[in-house]
């Protein structure tokens, strides 16, 4: 849009507001812009357009970032509707904030990579008290925010019902995580005919003739066979998982028959995924035509939340290869890194032995970068934040892979102000921060939204900086 238009709309909507520089565009003639005053922002047309809701406005209509107004703009803006992934690498970009996604945009530029810009798992969701509708919609008007046109896609993050499912196709979604770790049976112990009766009599009877015998021939790896155990042991530990990933894939068919990306997780167990557990987890996924985008397994190692990876580079570089032979075979798939914020010494290797098409997923270092930027902008507030954080760490690190004791972090009252960005070094005070974010945010989340409002330009550069790293580090942009 020329300068002359930008200056209409301001002439339109009054020196009270100010023009997001890059957001306004045209719709069939009507200027649209992203407009704010004090720290409010609107969505300004310059007439009332029907879908769009709002106050009629010196002419126009001042819309509030509501969802029906995002979901409005996706109806009469094609690329501001979530997309399918290309077949290339993709980089998931969690916010639980709902603020994040302008400075997610900018650590973009030039990257060679496909973004998931609306991303968000049911459990962030509920702790932060947030709808897929929600994390869409501030996704969105981040966009309008940036100017971006380049497409998105939209990641309903590990999701554990066909409702959930359902409901996130029916908003746009495209991306849809299925995490069947409730359905997976620990079967390290059991004796074989405990484990029998997992699997109906006419099922396991198909298993053996379909599985045992036959050999099956892996690029690169060679000849894998199974035995009558080690296929019982992975047929019950992953029978109830397929049959929920199977109800989701075709209740989802169904929503969608146009299309749509469908990813497995499986990373969510106590034993690395062995190349047979990924060998049949394939086949049965092929047999039970459910064409998958991704696949996340466990690798070896410890990845844990908020920090670098703890293990042997060269065991997750075999892995890496292992799995990436077996679904270049049997999909073609990608991997999925999950609990991939702050992995650097795995980007590099990701990267390479995936061959360049890959996905990962970070939510946690966006939420991290916010609160260092509050640590330099409102000491004060930062301070009783991380006390309330060490506080409800014993509690809410329950669902989280984490080992950090907050015993051994100091008072941060006994701190001075130029002392508290430093505790982003520590890696047990990333965790602690990290994982209580939705107690942090029940109880501070306005004060926290606010100060990142009013230093609005730090915080997203600071994103475009860090987020930016990771994709240096993934091959994917040259400059940071």
């Amino acid at each position: 849009m020329s300068v002359l238009e930008i200056t209409a709309i301001q002439s339109q909507i009054g020196e009270d507001f100010m023009i997001y520089p890059l957001s306004p565009f045209s719709i069939e003639g009507d200027r649209v812009a992203l407009v704010r005053r004090s720290l409010e922002k609107f969505l300004f047309l310059s007439r009332a357009r029907p879908d769009f809701q709002g106050e009629s406005w010196h002419d126009g209509l001042l819309c509030p970032l509501t969802v029906e107004n995002a979901l409005a703009l996706t109806r009469v803006c094609p690329f501001l509707r979530p997309q399918r992934l290309p077949e290339t690498a993709s980089f998931g970009f969690g916010d639980r904030l709902g603020l994040a996604t302008p400075g997610h945009i900018r650590a973009l530029k030039e990257a060679k990579v496909f973004p998931v810009l609306a991303q968000q798992s049911m459990r962030e969701n509920a702790r932060t008290g947030r709808t897929f509708a929600q994390v869409l919609a501030d996704t969105v008007f981040g966009a309008v925010q940036e100017g971006y046109t380049q497409g998105f896609s939209a990641d309903a993050d590990h999701l554990k019902s066909l409702d959930q499912a359902k409901e996130a196709a029916k908003l746009g979604y495209t991306f849809f995580t299925c995490d069947p770790s409730d359905f997976l049976v620990p079967v390290e112990k059991p004796a074989l005919r405990e484990l029998r009766k997992y699997i109906q009599k006419t099922e396991w009877d198909k298993l053996k003739r379909e599985y045992i015998g036959p050999k099956f021939i892996v690029p690169g790896l060679g000849e894998f066979a199974f035995s009558e155990e080690e296929l019982l042991r992975i047929a019950v530990k992953y029978w109830r998982a397929l049959g929920f990933a199977e109800e989701m894939y075709k209740a989802l068919a169904k929503e969608l028959p146009e299309g749509f990306d469908f990813e497995l997780s499986v990373d969510e167990t106590a034993q690395p995924t062995t190349a047979k557990e990924h060998l049949f987890l394939a086949l049965e996924l092929r047999r039970r035509e459910i064409k998958i985008t991704s696949l996340a397994p466990r690798f070896p190692g410890v990845m844990e939340k908020a920090v670098d990876y703890r293990g042997g580079l060269g065991e997750f570089r075999r892995a890496v290869q292992v799995h990436t032979a077996i679904a270049q075979k049997f999909g073609p798939y990608r991997l999925s890194l999950h609990s991939g914020s702050d992995k650097w010494s795995l980007y590099p290797i990701f990267a390479k032995e995936t061959h360049g098409v890959w996905h990962v997923k970070t939510a946690g270092t966006s939420y991290l970068v916010a609160l260092e930027v509050l640590a330099r902008a409102s000491p004060t507030l930062f301070r009783e934040i991380f006390l309330f954080a060490c506080e409800r760490f014993p509690l809410d690190r329950q669902s989280y892979h984490v080992s950090a004791d907050p015993r051994s972090l100091p008072n941060p009252f006994a701190l001075g102000d130029a002392d508290l960005p430093r505790l982003f070094e520590d890696p047990a005070a990333r965790q602690v921060l990290h994982v209580t974010f939705g107690s942090v945010l029940q109880r501070f989340g306005d004060d926290l939204k606010r100060e990142l409002l009013v230093h609005e330009k730090d915080y997203h550069q600071a994103l475009a900086e860090h987020l930016g790293r990771h994709l240096k580090a993934l091959g994917v942009r040259e400059d940071v």
